[in-house]
């Protein structure tokens, strides 16, 4: 999905920013494209609804997704794989003006396109942060909660780039984990094809990293995904990360 969506973007951000003079999209490119009559700013427009629309449930479900969350004034807050930045924006006006996003992806267009987003709509603690495949790259204690979306089942190394997140969570803070849910023997369909296992699996992986489960919220909307909470023990004495 994501190498996919790199490719809609290199055209969308080569396009949005040479102004007038940009090369309008081929027909197949986007819907009802017609050719120089596309304005840049409504082609990007058009990318997005279909990349972020696209994910069905995360995109209408974000507002209920948003409140499981629990954000409060003044939290800092990874953004792990943000992807277009819609969460990320969504989790600025949460936080407000003291408080920070980090949208964290390891790809420099989609943070090239959040830089974009937060500057057009006047959005000022949003920081696009570039990760690696095996670090988010974020300074140790310094986050107050972790979002992971439709991101997990893609990590290559769970073990490792999860142990980056919980060093760089605070003590005691929240990471949040929305996820497709998996049957046994369920036939599933190809956007699912990716996923490795389902919730129990998810969970023991996060529990063995040194993570507390705390709870898993019902939220409105969400019908083959799931959210699931975590916390970073208060004190090094109750880490159970497994480290020898």
């Amino acid at each position: 999905m994501k190498k996919a969506a790199s490719i809609i973007l290199a055209f969308v951000l080569t396009a949005s920013c040479s102004g007038g003079d940009a090369p309008a999209p081929a027909k197949d490119a986007a819907p009802n494209a017609e050719s120089d009559d596309i304005d840049a700013e409504i082609n990007l427009d058009l990318w997005l609804e279909r990349l972020e629309v696209g994910s069905r449930e995360l995109f209408s479900a974000r507002e209920a997704v948003v409140e499981a969350v629990g954000l409060e004034e003044g939290d800092w807050v990874g953004d792990i794989g943000a992807g277009t930045g819609l969460y990320s924006l969504l989790f600025a006006e949460e936080v407000g003006d003291d408080g920070r996003i980090f949208a964290e992806d390891i790809e420099p267009l989609f943070l090239d396109l959040i830089t974009r987003r937060t500057h057009d709509a006047g959005v000022k603690n949003v920081t696009a942060v570039l990760g690696r495949t095996d670090d988010v790259t974020l300074p140790g204690n310094s986050v107050d909660v972790m979002f992971i979306a439709d991101t997990y089942h893609y990590f290559d190394d769970r073990e490792t780039i999860m142990r980056t997140i919980y060093e760089a969570l605070k003590p005691g803070g929240l990471l949040v984990l929305v996820e497709y849910e998996i049957s046994p023997g369920e036939d599933r369909p190809d956007y699912k094809s990716h996923v490795r296992f389902g919730k129990t699996g998810v969970i023991s992986e996060i529990e063995y990293i040194g993570f507390e489960f705390v709870d898993e919220p019902e939220v409105e909307g969400l019908t083959e995904n799931y959210l699931v909470r975590f916390r970073k023990p208060e004190t090094v004495g109750a880490d159970n990360s497994g480290a020898e």
